[in-house]
């Protein structure tokens, strides 16, 4: 998923919620930020993290992966 004007300096947060049985990797690029969820089946997993960054870049991308049984829900905001 694009960020539509690309990625401007200071706080930008990433919180992600699954449901099924896998592990899910959220990717923020250029940042280089990459983090992975534990999912289960039967309950709502969820994570929150924030970045500060310095200086803004004109172009970002948050990328998901996650097996075919885990449903996902992500939110990203500057």
């Amino acid at each position: 998923m694009d960020i539509r004007g690309g990625i401007k300096s200071g706080p930008l947060s990433v919180l992600v919620n699954c449901q099924g049985q896998g592990t899910l990797t959220v990717s923020v690029e250029p940042v280089g930020l990459s983090f992975p969820l534990e999912c289960v089946d039967g309950e709502v997993s969820s994570t929150f993290n924030q970045l500060s960054l310095k200086r803004a870049r004109d172009h970002g991308t948050v990328s998901v992966t996650a097996p075919s049984q885990v449903r996902w829900a992500l939110t990203v905001g500057r």
